[in-house]
């Protein structure tokens, strides 16, 4: 998540009210210069400790981020605030194959930068918590000096960057012994940009609206709702739905994306389950399923230009991404009081199909492996202290018929590779 455009921070603030003070108020905080994702643009967690465990923890809370997926954490948790962040680099690379000279093109620019989170929760009686996470929706971020579309007619450098950051501020009841349901509202604030895709303009309803328009912002709206139950005494289960949320049109760049600009954010929902394998050893599973179809600028492929729509058009082109399933295990271990230490593997489905692959030069959201470890030390007085680190090793997809004859033929392909170090402070009265 990143804000690093002033003009677009200003129009931010004026379009979104309330929660674009809030928006405003993260990033002041010192929110950087990348985006990060592991399950598509979908960040692989919320939190220091579950992202420890690869992003696992529907059933397992372990801090006040855990309501950012999960509301119905909150009863769980008890009253306890959390502020973490991440530092965050990538390698985005491209590869235009078997038309004229073969290329390679790196789309890093800057170096690592900080991402920060922040929860709360507060017991309310002894079965109603409230709470509040304000957390980043990972986001695409590229950047080409060297302009991979240079061959079809391009200039300058080349990228898109789209952050997303979501204020939610969540209820859980406890309705029985070990019982919860939670509800929360997402509030989400967006911000775009995109630069050096000239060649594609052509093909659009409003080719004047269509790359190098400088950032623009919008505000969106959803819900979620979540269960938390403890079984046994061993076992614990948990599920969540996040519904699709509504968001403004981006428009200054409504020739690019379908329907004029539109660019929602897509439902997600899952389930995990938690295991006390031993006093000291717990084990946890989580599925998770991100409905990247359901909107079109992100889920339409780019053949439909070839079937006669355009660009910014209604059911217009898009990214052609495919709905991901990401899974995840960790395992948690309790050296003494004051040290417990974890790891997690997590695994998501590529979000992009290899006909796909010339749009999503500007995209590569297609890691698929990711392996954390992490460590919390805890102090008597309620301060715990708790870091990770995430490898997302390089994941490449290669074109297959993804450059078409009139733009020259050839194929497309495109890499990610992600390492994520992140240390968090939670407090628990």
């Amino acid at each position: 998540m990143t804000m690093n455009d002033r003009g677009g921070r200003a129009r931010w603030m004026r379009t979104g009210g309330a929660a674009a003070i809030l928006l405003g108020a993260l990033g002041a905080l010192g929110a950087g210069g990348q985006a990060w994702a592991t399950d598509g643009y979908f960040s692989s967690g919320y939190g220091t400790q579950s992202k420890g465990l690869a992003g696992a923890g529907l059933a397992y809370p372990k801090d006040s981020l855990a309501i950012a997926t999960n509301p119905a954490a909150g009863v769980a948790l008890g009253d306890r605030v959390d502020v973490d962040v991440d530092y965050f680099q990538s390698g985005r690379e491209a590869e235009i194959v078997g038309a004229g000279p073969d290329q390679s093109f790196g789309g890093n620019g800057g170096g690592p930068q900080p991402i920060p989170e922040f929860g709360l929760v507060r017991k309310v009686g002894a079965n109603l918590a409230l709470g509040l996470a304000v957390y980043g929706n990972g986001g695409m971020a590229t950047d080409y000096k060297s302009n991979p579309f240079t061959r079809f007619g391009a200039t300058g450098a080349a990228g898109v960057s789209l952050e997303q950051i979501f204020v939610s501020p969540t209820a859980s009841f406890q309705f029985a012994p070990g019982q919860s349901l939670g509800v929360g509202i997402n509030v989400a604030g967006q911000l775009f940009k995109a630069e050096g895709v000239g060649p594609f303009s052509g093909s659009s309803v409003n080719p004047a609206n269509f790359t190098n328009r400088g950032s623009t912002s919008s505000v969106g709206y959803g819900g979620k709702i979540g269960y938390l139950g403890q079984l046994t005494p061993k076992l614990s289960v948990g599920a969540f739905w996040q519904s699709r949320t509504y968001s403004g049109k981006f428009g200054p760049y409504s020739g690019l994306f379908a329907g004029g600009g539109g660019f929602d954010i897509p439902s997600a929902y899952g389930a995990g389950v938690a295991y006390k394998a031993t006093d000291r050893l717990d084990l946890v599973a989580d599925i998770k399923r991100i409905d990247y179809s359901e909107v079109p600028a992100v889920g339409d492929p780019l053949n439909l230009l070839f079937a006669g729509k355009l660009f910014g058009s209604p059911g217009g082109p898009g990214f052609g991404w495919k709905d991901v399933t990401a899974y995840k295990l960790g395992a948690n271990y309790r050296i003494n009081p004051a040290w417990q230490v974890r790891a997690g593997w997590g695994y998501a489905t590529s979000p992009v199909p290899s006909s796909q692959t010339l749009l999503n030069i500007l995209a590569p959201g297609v890691v698929s492996n990711q392996l954390t470890v992490g460590a919390t030390w805890t102090r008597s007085s309620g301060l715990e202290v708790s870091g990770y680190v995430l490898d997302a090793p390089k994941n490449t997809i290669h074109g297959s018929g993804s450059i078409p004859a009139g733009f020259g033929g050839g194929e497309a392909n495109i890499s990610l590779s992600e390492l994520v170090v992140g240390v968090g402070f939670g407090w628990k009265h």
